[in-house]
């Protein structure tokens, strides 16, 4: 097979050592029964930014019954009347072999507005995983009853904002390391319909000579805010007192935590659209302080700022050290952030090999081993936000296929995107994407929620090499094991994974992690360093198989 990218050339970093592998991802969310129709305002004409912009998507177990469900965002129309009713969010239980229905009434999560993202996590340490949904207008609590169903829970647990905002990305994490789960949440702009120019009524507004929704520059910025977990069912708004919200002058979108210094406390990092992006590094304190800049994170390697929308970290050079992907606007290239240590990194997408596109608008996007070979590839969705003639502007498409490039095993990816089957070279204008494994077969999909279309179930259908799943409860740690850091030894390969809520493009997936083993018959070592410290090894541990983690009973458990 020849492997060329889509303008017919041969990658000149791709020196293959070993054969490319035979992927082939399928989209099959029709048969699945994921009967969703994502709506945004007009669908032809749009007049605002948040019309544009799209919704999240999250995997997770709601009714603990070992499979993954999938909770897709919805947003609104302008006008509904009778015989058009305000769409609303929808939630798919799991019912084995990639079966999905409707809970979404029963479940208790039945509500409309213009829904931007969602994260998961069990704030109460109850055992039920818990549900935040972001909005433009106020963000949305539900907490887990444990009997399939749920209940609001934002103004008792003080989440209920004072004025309207527009949340966008948002994580679950422990970054006081007292055992219960924060909050962090990314903010847009400040947005009013009354104050917003219509498409073409200034420079700001106009792409490539047409009249297009404007935004977000010449809007307000917004900050980031972060909310600290009392511990008795209600959150503290600590976004001053702790540094979080001095990341002002920002269009924040996507929310991404990570111990990316590796000193055991979690940071977080703002994939920013039209500004710099930020690092807020945890000073250990309860505090924290910006360093996009000096880590390297803020801008490209020419240092301009970048429209960035989704961002995954994964270590894919196998170093120990969580690097970043960050998805960004067209007339760009995606950002790969190596992690060099000692917080600091080093962007090296051109020299990785994912310069080979310019023309793509990112979103959702992942580390993931597509092919069970140790190295982590990634995988990307499309879509443009502006719906002009495509034959206004030369190479302009407004549905774009995905990305999948695949790790060579030396620092550099290839792209595999004409390779990949239907799955990616499938054309959407895609938004949130979340990877989980939804059939326990050891193989991730990875759903994605497509503006104004139905979501697409991704499934890769290659025969693939041996793997473990780690999942991680924590005892004295959150129960999810939000922040664990997980490393597996095969031979002389070494994998780290670190258990996370929230990433991608305003997304959620399977908290349990997924490690390809290539063909060999064991895991030599596992250990984990729980979000607490404790640090805990686990030795011939077999491959095809899921592991129960539980912090400090000191034996893996077989699922």
């Amino acid at each position: 097979m020849a492997l060329v990218n889509r303008e017919g050339q041969r990658s000149p970093l791709a020196t293959l050592d070993r054969p490319p592998p035979a992927v082939r991802f399928v989209d099959v969310a029709a048969d699945a029964g994921l009967d969703f129709l994502h709506v945004a305002g007009g669908r032809v004409r749009k007049e605002y930014i948040v019309e544009v912009t799209g919704s999240g998507v999250a995997i997770f177990d709601y009714d603990g019954d070992g499979l993954q469900d999938v909770f897709l965002v919805n947003q609104g129309r302008w006008d509904s009347g009778r015989e058009l009713a305000q769409p609303t969010s929808r939630l798919f239980r799991n019912r084995g072999s990639l079966r999905f229905e409707d809970r979404t009434r029963e479940a208790g999560v039945l509500h409309s507005g213009w829904g931007q993202g969602a994260c998961v996590g069990d704030y109460d340490n109850d055992g039920n995983d818990d549900l935040f949904v972001t909005y433009w207008g106020h963000n949305v609590l539900y907490r887990n009853l444990g009997d399939g169903t749920f209940e609001p829970a934002t103004e008792e647990a003080g989440l209920l904002s004072g004025r309207p905002r527009w949340g966008s990305g948002c994580a679950f994490l422990d970054y006081n390391r007292d055992g219960l789960l924060d909050l962090a949440v990314a903010n847009y702009i400040r947005f009013d319909p009354a104050q917003v120019p219509k498409p073409g009524e200034s420079e700001l507004c106009r792409y490539n000579e047409a009249p297009v929704v404007c935004g977000p520059r010449g809007l307000p910025s917004e900050s980031p805010s972060l909310f600290r977990n009392a511990g008795d069912g209600r959150f503290t708004d600590v976004s001053e007192a702790s540094g979080f919200s001095k990341a002002s002058g920002i269009y924040g979108f996507s929310v991404l935590t990570g111990d990316f210094n590796d000193d055991g406390w979690a940071d977080v990092y703002i994939a920013c659209d039209s500004t710099p992006s930020v690092l807020l590094q945890n000073n250990r304190d309860g505090s924290f302080t910006e360093v996009g800049y000096e880590s390297g994170t803020a801008l490209n390697e020419h240092g301009q700022e970048q429209g960035g929308m989704g961002v995954d970290a994964g270590d894919y050079d196998h170093n120990g050290l969580l690097d970043i992907v960050k998805t960004n606007f067209d007339n760009d290239i995606p950002s790969l952030y190596r992690n060099d240590g000692g917080g600091f990194f080093s962007d090296v997408a051109v020299l990785g090999g994912l310069g080979v596109h310019t023309s793509f608008v990112g979103w959702g996007v992942a580390f993931v081993d597509v092919d069970h070979d140790t190295w982590l590839d990634i995988l990307m969705v499309n879509g443009h936000v502006y719906r002009i003639g495509d034959d206004d502007v030369e190479g302009f498409e407004f549905e774009q296929s995905r990305n999948l490039y695949w790790n060579l095993g030396n620092g550099a990816f290839l792209d595999m995107s004409l390779h990949a089957g239907p799955g990616v070279t499938q054309r959407s204008s895609a938004r949130g994407a979340a990877l989980g494994d939804l059939n326990n077969d050891g193989t991730i999909e990875m759903v994605v929620n497509n503006l104004d279309a139905s979501p697409s179930l991704l499934v890769n259908e290659a025969v693939l090499g041996n793997w473990i799943r780690v999942r991680t409860v924590g005892v004295r740690s959150n129960r999810n094991g939000i922040g664990a850091r997980v490393t597996v030894r095969t031979g002389n390969t070494v994998q780290v994974r670190e258990v996370r809520s929230g990433g991608s493009f305003l997304s959620q997936g399977d908290f349990r992690l997924h490690f390809g083993l290539a063909g060999a018959a064991q895991a030599d070592e596992i250990q984990v360093r729980w979000p607490l410290g404790l640090v805990e090894s686990f030795s011939g541990v077999r491959a095809n198989r899921e592991i129960l983690l539980r912090e400090g009973e000191g034996t893996p458990l077989e699922e």
